[in-house]
């Protein structure tokens, strides 16, 4: 991407499909957790799986919080809005895997996050992977300024949700996603508190 005099009509038009996007991902867990207080006799709810969607969540509303970033950027082409969407979209994709509309074929939401780790895990990795090339495209200068941490930080979450897609053991999950939630709200706290 290309940085020199920003276009404020360009940002506000990728902004609103952003928006969009993101709104169907947040909609996505928020209905889905909701459905727990709503009907629990009919969703039993599973601790991992919940604190995967509280990540899921926190990681969504931290994509529309730093691609505010995306103003600075004045030159955009075809290829660079279609992966802003490409990424939004993954985040839907993501919440969806978590939230499916029915839960036909299993007992609980723990029958069926374990049946989907391949899945979800999978979606993980392609959010952290695509979050790297997209740091990438907002310019060398940019990843550099995040520091080492960024890129260490993703690489061990790589890893390790690597390691859970083959590993059915619970409490693996349960610090796996412990892990993930300290260290989303670690790097929000650190390096994304102030709008730039």
């Amino acid at each position: 991407m290309e940085h020199t005099t920003p276009d404020p009509a360009a940002f506000l038009h990728v902004r609103i499909i952003i928006g969009v996007v993101t709104g169907l991902a947040i909609a996505r867990v928020l209905t889905g957790l909701a459905h727990f207080a709503q009907a629990p006799e009919r969703r039993r709810a599973y601790g991992v799986h919940i604190a995967w969607s509280l990540v899921l969540l926190l990681m969504i509303v931290h994509f529309w919080w730093f691609e505010f970033s995306l103003a600075h950027v004045s030159h955009w082409t075809f290829e660079t809005y279609a992966f802003v969407i490409f990424y939004a979209a993954l985040y839907f994709f993501t919440a969806a895997i978590l939230f499916p509309e029915r839960l036909d074929g299993y007992a609980d939401f723990a029958a069926y996050f374990h049946d989907r780790r391949p899945w979800f895990f999978g979606a993980l990795i392609a959010l952290l992977a695509v979050d790297l090339v997209d740091t990438a495209l907002k310019g060398m200068d940019h990843f550099r300024s995040l520091g080492i941490a960024y890129p260490i930080r993703h690489g061990v979450l790589i890893l390790l949700a690597l390691i859970a897609i083959p590993i059915g053991d619970r409490r693996y999950h349960i610090a796996f996603v412990a892990l993930a939630l300290v260290t989303q709200v670690w790097w929000i706290a650190v390096r994304y508190n102030i709008l730039d």
